[in-house]
């Protein structure tokens, strides 16, 4: 039976999942368990293989013997195990593509009301008299907007004259938001009241969202990390122990529920 030496310290197998297990290290191990199996029968051809190892060398300055072999005996890997870390980031992009890559336009086109940003003015303050006469002053051109906002607003944006953004649509309050999704640049909103809170706001730009290699990169690591968060939560992470007298004695805790004849723990 194996066993791992640190130092003057002997670990057991079974030791070895419950450390895990203490120190909240099975759900990681779960994840990259589950990403494992997804990419299992994802293939590199010979010249990605070669090209995404070296650039892993590179990158990592395992450009000579006594590098890699200070690397492989830090991590206790043979080389195919390092390779094989080489190329597990291309493999899951390559699996990202395969599977969601013909999906992205539709899929944006639904999420692009979320997507889009804005960069907007925003005036708060707590007195509705306040905000109305700010509201009138501006509209009648008597005080710009950065200046009432610099003068009389009460949060952050008085730093920038009111001025915020660009963020997504879908960031600030959705009151707010449901404004500057109809206004057209330049229109004013009269004052609205959220929470305790009178605000005017106005749409300076609107950033429609767009389908570039960015936004592509974004919407499939959202589709793959929805996909795998899913894929995990059918996981059922438990620690089976084995009987006394198998393998000449007892493995592991004594806490837990027998089940068919081994204990079952769950795991958080």
């Amino acid at each position: 039976m194996a066993h791992l030496r640190i130092g003057n310290q002997i670990i057991t197998q079974s030791e070895i999942v419950h450390l895990l297990a203490g120190f909240q290290m099975l759900p990681q191990l779960c994840r990259l368990l589950v990403i494992e199996r997804a990419i299992s029968l994802t293939e590199l051809t010979p010249s990605e293989r070669e090209c995404v190892i070296e650039q892993f060398y590179q990158n990592n300055q395992l450009t000579t013997p006594q590098a890699m072999a200070k690397a492989l005996e830090h991590y206790s890997m043979s080389l195919e195990q390092l390779e094989a870390v080489a190329m597990r980031e291309l493999k899951i992009e390559k699996l990202k593509q395969a599977t969601w890559g013909t999906k992205l336009e539709s899929y944006f086109l639904q999420c692009k009301p979320q997507l889009d940003k804005v960069i907007y003015s925003l005036i708060r303050t707590s007195d509705a008299e306040v905000a109305q006469e700010l509201y009138f002053r501006i509209k009648a051109g008597e005080q710009t907007f950065a200046d009432c906002a610099s003068i009389y607003s009460q949060g952050a944006e008085a730093q920038t004259g009111g001025m915020l953004g660009p963020v997504p649509i879908s960031q600030p309050h959705p009151a707010i938001a449901q404004k500057l999704t109809i206004s057209q640049p330049g229109q004013l909103w009269p004052p609205m009241k959220l929470d305790e809170w009178f605000v005017i706001v106005r749409l300076e730009k609107l950033i429609p969202a767009q389908l570039d290699d960015a936004m592509r990169s974004t919407l499939l690591n959202h589709l793959f990390e929805t996909w795998l968060a899913e894929e995990i939560s059918k996981a059922q992470l438990t620690i089976l122990e084995e009987e006394e007298g198998r393998e000449g004695g007892r493995e592991g805790v004594t806490e837990g529920r027998r089940e068919g004849g081994r204990e079952k723990l769950g795991v958080v």
